[in-house]
């Protein structure tokens, strides 16, 4: 027996939680097929493997009790009793995912895990027989089925692989034996003698019974009629039936299956297994178990698990490099500038160039390290509707597309929790029931949509439903009721303004609080995410015909394309995405409309935001003519008023203390080659003050 290091021990623990996570969202999309298609083979075996998995890597990392639950639930995933309980294997499967996650949770937590009762009594109604069956049942069992589990399988193809001959023996045991355990282990012996026993049923001599049935996958050179007579005991075996399995064309396996056969190989040929005790205060009942190759091992080769934070400090490297490229090209401008003339110009401007497209392929690489497709947040939400809909006695449908669409991971994390809401939100308060919606001319079965695409440098994901919509006037008539709004101030807000009112904390036009949702805690949240993660939300709602939200967020955190430019002395920057066009207009083409400034840009009428009004400086002296980037962010847009343009180029962005930032109005931070601080607006910051601050200084 080896013990491993400390360090080894946590490595593989972590690996073992990570690894955990894949196996629980597998349960959990085969669950969800078997519900829909609950004598699905595949989705069976699907189960089954992550469920051995997880029986092998919990119990290598010392979690005895995940181990044995995991155990006892693979005894009952048999093909037999998913046929005769088809309507609840589903259930049996999701609930394991359940109390799996909650024991994983424990286990990291260092806490005494749950005992998983709702998933014992699930595997005691499987064990039950149905009253059809157990009528079949009156005669003892006289046909072998040789029902073997997948790791028993993948050892019969491995002795086929090195060209052994496999027989199926079924050996009867005599009625009227005195000690039917006797003689169970008698017969476990001949089948010994006659070669080498890859499978057997059952496992041990005290399942057995008068008149009992053994079962065995038996690999020998000899022939059948030499392994036959081995096989007779007198007054033990009463009869004996014997086939040779036929070899089969296998299917292309997976890297899982490839494991696992390595392991069966292993086994076959003899060769003991790594045993590894993660913990030495295990009760005395547990055993160390054997680990063929060890589970740190069972990554493929060509792929590595690399912790998120070493790529974050990649990056940053990268980002100081970029900065180091900034002074080089200031500089080289500088030396220009000095000596025109001087042969060195072009050298320098060749290696700057050189250097420029090689950080840029740097950058790129390591961007698309930390990009992972959406997918692998999306197929978590297939379950949450499942259950939505199970508990409100809704039909639901899910419709996912734009799974390949790429997101920096950083940002797929922070989704997490605000889309699981809104997703929750749809299926509980926008989709009605299937009766409200045959009154409404409306299919009994209601749909929410989740969409992900690029959109320039960012990347927008929608849900949707078509359900009974937002309704304006509970929105309003809440909002008066908690004070957010005066009667008055109704009359000047347009449908966009009223629906985000849904995002003040504490807001809530739910009628009951169910154990979903209904308590005001949760959009306001979603808000706060999107607001972090320097992106926007949009509402749109039809009444009677749906709702969809539709979430803007960068790509990635990590650095922008910006345009530079002053106001009142400050150096800010812009997204170079969120620029429309850069336009000069005069004082005199500047009006005041309901305290707004505003000017017209051909057929459209925007607002003007002046920085140094919102952010209570001193106004900048007025010049007849002055530069407007008209910036968008999503359907709004609106006019910045600026000093003067310094020109376009990447910043890498730099993350503020909040007790460094006085302003919402600015997201963060970059820093110039020549040292200048500059700071990054947050556009929908800007946005928001938009309905807020008054006009100084306008021209009627």
């Amino acid at each position: 027996m080896t013990f491993l290091p400390d360090d080894r021990a946590s490595e593989l623990r972590d690996l073992f939680f990570e690894s955990a996570e894949e196996i629980l969202q597998a349960l959990n999309d085969a669950g969800l097929a078997l519900e829909e298609h609950p004598s699905d083979k595949e989705s069976l075996r699907s189960v089954r493997r992550a469920v051995h998995t997880l029986k092998g890597d919990s119990a290598a990392c010392g979690y005895r009790e995940l181990s044995e639950l995991a155990h006892e639930l693979e005894d009952v995933l048999t093909p037999d009793l998913a046929k005769q309980h088809a309507g609840l294997i589903a259930e049996v499967v999701l609930t394991a995912a359940d109390t799996f996650h909650e024991m994983l949770a424990a286990y990291r937590n260092n806490l005494q895990p749950p005992a998983g009762g709702s998933l014992r009594e699930h595997i005691q109604r499987l064990l039950r027989k149905p009253p059809a069956a157990l009528a079949e049942k009156a005669a003892p069992e006289s046909a072998a089925t040789f029902s073997w589990t997948e790791y028993e399988r993948l050892l019969i193809a491995e002795s086929f692989r090195r060209g052994e001959t496999v027989y199926h023996v079924a050996l009867h045991l005599a009625t009227d034996a005195l000690l039917p355990a006797a003689g169970y282990e008698l017969a476990k012996k001949a089948l010994e003698r006659a070669g080498k026993i890859l499978a057997i049923r059952p496992e041990n001599s005290a399942d057995v019974t008068n008149g009992g049935l053994i079962e065995a996958a038996l690999s020998s050179t000899k022939p059948p009629d030499w392994i036959r007579k081995r096989c007779q005991v007198p007054s033990v075996v009463a009869q004996i039936s014997m086939d040779r399995v036929p070899v089969r064309e296998t299917a292309p396996r997976d890297v899982l299956e490839i494991l696992v056969e390595s392991e069966a190989a292993a086994v076959s040929a003899g060769i003991p297994g790594e045993f590894i005790d993660l913990d030495e205060t295990q009760d005395d009942d547990s055993h160390p178990i054997a680990v063929p190759g060890g589970l740190a091992h069972a990554v493929a080769e060509n792929t590595l698990r690399v912790d998120a934070g070493r790529i974050d400090t990649v990056m940053n490297l990268v980002g100081e490099l970029i900065i180091g490229k900034s002074m080089l090209q200031r500089t080289i401008t500088e030396f220009e500038r000095r000596f025109p003339k001087d042969p060195l110009r072009g050298k320098f401007s060749d290696a700057l160039a050189f250097q420029s497209r090689i950080l840029n392929e740097l950058q790129k690489s390591v961007m698309k390290i930390r990009m992972v497709p959406v997918e692998q947040l999306f197929r978590r939400f297939p379950r949450i509707v499942r259950d939505v809909a199970k508990q409100r006695n809704k039909e639901i449908s899910l419709e996912i597309a734009g799974q390949n669409t790429d997101l920096d991971k950083s940002i797929l994390d922070a989704l997490a929790e605000p889309l699981a809401h809104l997703i929750r939100n749809a299926a509980d308060h926008g989709i009605e029931s299937a009766s409200e919606r045959v009154a409404a001319g409306k299919p009994g079965h209601g749909t929410v949509r989740l969409d992900a695409y690029h959109e320039g440098d960012q990347v927008v994901i929608e849900v949707s439903d078509d359900g009974r919509g937002i309704e304006r006037e509970k929105i309003l008539r809440r909002a008066i009721e908690r004070g957010i709004l005066k009667a008055d101030e109704i009359v000047r807000m347009n449908d966009a303004e009223i629906h985000h009112l849904i995002f003040t904390p504490g807001f809530s036009t739910a009628n009951e609080v169910t154990e979903i949702s209904g308590r005001g805690v949760g959009l306001d949240v979603v808000k706060s995410a999107l607001d972090a993660l320097k992106g926007s939300i949009e509402i749109k709602s039809d009444a009677g015909k749906g709702t969809s939200f539709r979430l803007v967020v960068p790509l990635t955190l990590a650095s922008i394309q910006a345009l530079l430019f002053y106001v009142g002395g400050r150096l800010y920057a812009v997204p170079i995405a969120s620029v429309v066009e850069i336009n000069r207009i005069t004082e005199d083409e500047i009006h005041r409309v309901d305290d707004h400034e505003v000017f017209q840009l051909r057929q459209q009428v925007l607002t003007l935001v002046r920085l140094d009004r919102l952010e209570s400086q001193r106004p900048s002296g007025r010049s007849k003519r002055i530069f407007v980037v008209i910036i968008g962010a999503g359907s709004r847009r609106f006019g910045l008023a600026v000093d003067s343009l310094m020109g376009e180029e990447e910043l890498v962005i730099k993350a503020l203390e909040d007790q460094l930032v006085t302003s919402p109005l600015v997201s963060g931070a970059s820093i110039l080659g020549d040292g200048t601080v500059v700071l990054i607006l947050n556009i929908p910051a800007v946005i928001s003050h938009l309905a807020r601050i008054p006009a100084v200084g306008a021209t009627a």
